[in-house]
Protein backbone atom coordinates (compact mmCIF):
# COMPACT_ATOMS: atom_id res chain seq x y z
CA UNK A 1 0.00 0.00 0.00
CA UNK A 2 3.03 2.44 0.91
CA UNK A 3 4.09 2.78 -2.73
CA UNK A 4 0.88 3.25 -3.85
CA UNK A 5 -0.05 5.71 -1.35
CA UNK A 6 2.81 7.79 -2.20
CA UNK A 7 1.93 7.63 -5.67
CA UNK A 8 -1.37 8.97 -4.78
CA UNK A 9 -0.72 12.21 -2.70
CA UNK A 10 2.42 12.84 -5.19
CA UNK A 11 -0.58 12.80 -8.11
CA UNK A 12 -2.62 14.64 -6.06
CA UNK A 13 -0.77 17.02 -4.48
CA UNK A 14 2.56 17.40 -6.75
CA UNK A 15 3.75 20.39 -9.03
CA UNK A 16 2.04 22.96 -6.96
CA UNK A 17 2.46 24.82 -3.34
CA UNK A 18 -0.34 23.57 -1.06
CA UNK A 19 -1.34 25.43 2.06
CA UNK A 20 -2.54 23.20 5.46
CA UNK A 21 -3.53 23.85 8.67
CA UNK A 22 -2.41 21.41 12.00
CA UNK A 23 -3.40 21.84 15.50
CA UNK A 24 -1.49 20.58 18.26
CA UNK A 25 -3.95 18.64 20.77
CA UNK A 26 -1.94 18.35 23.98
CA UNK A 27 -3.87 16.67 26.76
CA UNK A 28 -2.48 14.39 29.62
CA UNK A 29 0.99 15.34 28.63
CA UNK A 30 -0.01 13.55 25.74
CA UNK A 31 -0.22 14.82 21.60
CA UNK A 32 -2.10 13.53 19.23
CA UNK A 33 -0.84 12.70 16.19
CA UNK A 34 -2.04 10.56 13.01
CA UNK A 35 -0.48 8.38 10.63
CA UNK A 36 -0.28 8.86 7.12
CA UNK A 37 1.01 5.86 4.69
CA UNK A 38 2.69 7.19 1.76
CA UNK A 39 4.01 10.44 3.64
CA UNK A 40 7.43 11.34 4.30
CA UNK A 41 10.82 9.60 4.12
CA UNK A 42 10.01 6.18 5.07
CA UNK A 43 6.73 4.01 4.72
CA UNK A 44 4.22 6.65 7.20
CA UNK A 45 4.85 9.42 9.07
CA UNK A 46 3.28 10.18 11.97
CA UNK A 47 1.90 13.86 12.06
CA UNK A 48 -0.55 16.42 13.98
CA UNK A 49 -4.40 16.48 12.40
CA UNK A 50 -4.82 18.76 10.18
CA UNK A 51 -5.32 19.34 5.89
CA UNK A 52 -5.65 21.63 3.08
CA UNK A 53 -7.50 24.93 3.41
CA UNK A 54 -10.48 24.94 1.39
CA UNK A 55 -10.92 28.56 -0.67
CA UNK A 56 -13.71 30.87 1.07
CA UNK A 57 -13.08 29.19 4.68
CA UNK A 58 -10.66 30.96 6.94
CA UNK A 59 -7.76 28.92 8.30
CA UNK A 60 -9.50 28.61 11.71
CA UNK A 61 -12.49 27.10 10.01
CA UNK A 62 -10.51 24.98 7.91
CA UNK A 63 -8.82 23.14 10.60
CA UNK A 64 -11.88 22.46 12.83
CA UNK A 65 -13.51 20.46 10.16
CA UNK A 66 -10.31 18.68 9.04
CA UNK A 67 -9.86 17.84 12.70
CA UNK A 68 -13.40 16.58 12.77
CA UNK A 69 -13.23 14.19 9.59
CA UNK A 70 -9.87 13.21 10.72
CA UNK A 71 -10.48 12.40 14.31
CA UNK A 72 -14.09 12.70 15.19
CA UNK A 73 -13.09 15.11 18.05
CA UNK A 74 -14.82 18.88 17.50
CA UNK A 75 -12.35 21.61 18.73
CA UNK A 76 -11.59 25.39 19.65
CA UNK A 77 -8.87 26.96 17.97
CA UNK A 78 -6.35 28.52 19.72
CA UNK A 79 -3.21 30.57 18.60
CA UNK A 80 -1.03 30.19 15.59
CA UNK A 81 2.46 28.57 17.22
CA UNK A 82 4.41 28.82 13.87
CA UNK A 83 4.47 28.06 10.16
CA UNK A 84 6.54 25.09 8.76
CA UNK A 85 7.31 24.88 5.13
CA UNK A 86 8.12 21.39 3.49
CA UNK A 87 9.62 20.64 0.43
CA UNK A 88 10.68 17.86 -1.94
CA UNK A 89 10.81 16.84 -5.39
CA UNK A 90 7.24 16.54 -5.70
CA UNK A 91 5.67 18.16 -2.71
CA UNK A 92 5.38 21.71 -1.51
CA UNK A 93 3.68 22.37 1.78
CA UNK A 94 3.33 25.81 3.71
CA UNK A 95 1.89 24.50 7.14
CA UNK A 96 0.08 26.54 9.52
CA UNK A 97 0.19 25.27 12.97
CA UNK A 98 -2.00 26.44 15.51
CA UNK A 99 -3.09 25.15 19.66
CA UNK A 100 -6.16 23.55 19.74
CA UNK A 101 -8.55 22.42 22.59
CA UNK A 102 -10.74 19.15 22.03
CA UNK A 103 -14.74 20.38 22.86
CA UNK A 104 -16.67 17.53 22.02
CA UNK A 105 -16.74 14.80 19.98
CA UNK A 106 -15.53 11.19 20.19
CA UNK A 107 -12.29 10.35 18.94
CA UNK A 108 -12.01 7.63 15.87
CA UNK A 109 -10.14 7.05 12.98
CA UNK A 110 -11.79 9.54 10.46
CA UNK A 111 -10.84 9.60 6.63
CA UNK A 112 -9.43 12.50 4.11
CA UNK A 113 -12.10 12.96 1.87
CA UNK A 114 -9.24 15.03 -0.74
CA UNK A 115 -8.15 11.71 -1.04
CA UNK A 116 -11.21 9.43 -2.20
CA UNK A 117 -10.86 5.61 -2.57
CA UNK A 118 -6.51 5.49 -1.59
CA UNK A 119 -6.53 6.55 2.08
CA UNK A 120 -4.08 7.47 3.38
CA UNK A 121 -4.68 7.63 7.52
CA UNK A 122 -4.34 4.22 8.90
CA UNK A 123 -4.18 5.06 12.96
CA UNK A 124 -4.15 7.48 15.35
CA UNK A 125 -2.66 8.01 18.83
CA UNK A 126 -2.06 9.69 21.56
CA UNK A 127 2.41 9.72 22.17
CA UNK A 128 3.92 11.06 25.71
CA UNK A 129 7.41 12.18 25.33
CA UNK A 130 8.89 8.53 26.01
CA UNK A 131 7.47 7.52 22.63
CA UNK A 132 8.30 10.50 20.66
CA UNK A 133 12.09 10.09 22.09
CA UNK A 134 11.67 6.16 21.78
CA UNK A 135 10.24 7.08 17.95
CA UNK A 136 12.87 6.83 15.28
CA UNK A 137 12.48 10.72 13.66
CA UNK A 138 12.17 9.82 9.95
CA UNK A 139 8.31 8.46 10.93
CA UNK A 140 7.66 11.67 12.99
CA UNK A 141 7.11 15.01 11.58
CA UNK A 142 9.99 17.26 11.35
CA UNK A 143 8.52 20.10 14.15
CA UNK A 144 9.36 16.89 16.34
CA UNK A 145 13.52 17.02 15.33
CA UNK A 146 15.34 18.71 18.57
CA UNK A 147 12.79 18.25 20.55
CA UNK A 148 13.09 16.28 23.99
CA UNK A 149 9.98 17.49 26.47
CA UNK A 150 6.47 17.62 24.74
CA UNK A 151 5.85 20.88 25.65
CA UNK A 152 8.58 22.33 23.58
CA UNK A 153 6.10 22.03 20.95
CA UNK A 154 4.16 24.77 22.19
CA UNK A 155 6.62 26.91 22.42
CA UNK A 156 7.90 26.63 18.80
CA UNK A 157 7.39 29.65 17.13
CA UNK A 158 8.30 31.35 13.85
CA UNK A 159 8.81 29.83 10.63
CA UNK A 160 10.68 26.73 9.78
CA UNK A 161 11.78 25.24 6.58
CA UNK A 162 12.25 21.41 5.57
CA UNK A 163 13.74 20.94 2.35
CA UNK A 164 14.40 17.29 1.39
CA UNK A 165 15.08 16.89 -2.28
CA UNK A 166 16.33 12.82 -1.61
CA UNK A 167 12.69 12.02 -1.27
CA UNK A 168 10.96 10.54 -4.06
Amino acid sequence: MTAKARESVNQKFGGKVRVRVGGILIEENKILLLKHEGVGKKEYLWSPPGGGLDFGDDAKKNLQREFLEETGLKIRVGELLFVNEFITKKIHAIELFFEVEKTGGILKLGNDPEMGNQQILTDLAFFDENKLINTEKDYLHNMFIGINKLQEVLNLKGYFKFVNNSIK
